[in-house]
């Protein structure tokens, strides 16, 4: 092998690992702007680790230019062909993988929202169906120290019944001052019976948005038992109505996670 085909390779390593890492920093962009939630955390780790291994290459081709330093020769003594029609092919078949990637992004983040929400669904039926009797017990509302030490230990039980379910709240209609409220009980509480200490309502507000508003205004008002689902940048939350004659309240779950569910 000559010095000639030694710099041609290097220049072809060199073009490949720049394009590699062009498409690297684009698909970086894409997960961290928009908290895309693709692949699972082995996979994750080894695409984030790549870059050096990318790097490690262009250095290497770097290196073989400078040491024989003969291109500008072999362009001008062995008549090196111009950009032709199928190296325009190959640019533009390039180019094209920008989108490509984009969609499989956010195609894999979609697909791991669908997977997420599938998993919280069934899980949350299964629990509830598992323990009607302390589900019905829920539904017994009156705010006072007995419900909220009953509430926590409910919900307790769920998260540590399934994987899927760290956190979890009971979301409740009451009223103060007159007006209608929405409080929350978590699994944690520090609420014990033999506290002086009387709880608060306005210590149990649940802090809502405007949409999720509507969406508790609607459940409450017409005993509505539509499920709301949302997902932003790994934060997964599922408002889980449960109804019973006229008795309704919700179980809201929620979990983050760093990583999607595609790959190994």
């Amino acid at each position: 092998m000559n010095a000639k085909q030694l710099v041609k390779i290097s220049n072809y390593i060199g073009i490949i690992s720049i394009m590699l890492l062009v498409y690297w920093v684009f698909t970086f962009i894409l997960i961290e702007v928009f908290g895309l939630k693709v692949f699972r955390k082995n996979m994750t780790d080894s695409f984030y680790l790549s870059v050096l291994g990318i790097l490690a290459l262009m250095a290497g081709a770097l290196i073989i230019n400078i040491m024989f330093n003969l291109t500008r020769i072999a362009q001008k003594h062995n008549n090196d062909e111009e950009i032709t029609t199928n190296n325009k092919r190959i640019v533009y078949g390039l180019l094209i993988l920008f989108p490509i990637i984009a969609i499989i992004l956010f195609g894999g983040d979609y697909l791991t929202t669908r997977k997420k929400e599938k998993l919280l669904i069934n899980s949350a039926e299964y629990i509830i169906n598992q323990n009607p009797d302390k589900t019905d017990r829920l539904l017994n509302y009156s705010f006072n120290k007995e419900y909220i030490i009953e509430s926590t230990s409910i919900l307790q039980l769920y998260s540590n019944m399934d994987k899927n379910f760290p956190y979890s709240q009971i979301i409740m209609r009451d009223s103060l001052q007159n007006k209608p409220v929405y409080l929350s009980f978590d699994n944690y509480s520090n609420v014990e019976m033999n506290d002086t200490i009387l709880p608060k309502k306005i210590d149990y507000i649940y802090k809502t948005t405007k949409p999720e508003r509507e969406y508790l205004d609607k459940v409450f008002n017409e005993k509505s038992t539509e499920l709301r689902f949302s997902s932003y940048n790994g934060n997964y939350e599922l408002f889980y109505p449960y109804k019973k004659g006229n008795k309704i309240f919700i179980i809201y779950f929620s979990e983050s996670q760093r990583y999607g569910k595609i790959g190994s």
